[in-house]
Order: structure tokens, then C-alpha cells, then sequence
């Protein structure tokens, strides 16, 4: 595999803040991206059902911005790591 110079962990950052997923996706990690943005739409989607309706906007899809935030900064970490990595050798 011929050495790639790594993605900025900014430029991951915010196209994870974007679309939930896209960051791992883009970082050659499909199946993580995808299952972050699974359990994002899953946990949203609890969350409204187990909160009481008079809950706020945040309040019901607590659990799907929990999972978005989660993703968001894994793939942020993975690619920094990538990035020092690369920055070392």
C-alpha cells in the first residue's frame, strides 16, 4: 500500500459533525461510520419513545446526540492519532 499523506483531523471533525459516520468513512473505516450512524438513528429514536413528551427538542433525542457526539470525536481521535503517526516516521 503506498504511504498517504493522513486527512486533518479538522476536515474529519467537521464532516462528522455534518453527517454522523462520514468522518470513519472517510478515513477508510465503512462498517465503524456506518454502525455510528445506525446506533445514532436508533438512540434517537428510543430516546423519544422512554421521554416524557413534555421534554424539549434535546430532551427526546438525547440518546441519537449522545451517539453523534460519540462518533464525532472517535473519528476526530483516529484521525489525529493517523496524523502523528505519519508526522513520527
Amino acid at each position: 500500500m503506498p504511504d498517504r499523506k493522513p486527512v486533518p483531523p479538522y476536515l474529519i471533525l467537521l464532516t462528522s459533525l455534518i453527517v454522523p459516520g462520514s468522518g470513519h468513512v472517510w478515513l477508510g473505516l465503512a462498517q465503524r461510520g456506518l454502525t455510528f450512524l445506525f446506533f445514532t438513528v436508533v438512540f434517537a429514536w428510543l430516546s423519544t419513545k422512554l421521554m416524557p413528551e413534555t421534554s424539549s427538542f434535546i430532551g427526546r433525542h438525547i440518546g441519537g446526540l449522545f451517539m453523534y457526539g460519540l462518533c464525532a470525536l472517535d473519528s476526530y481521535k483516529t484521525a489525529r492519532i493517523r496524523a502523528a503517526v505519519a508526522n513520527h516516521e
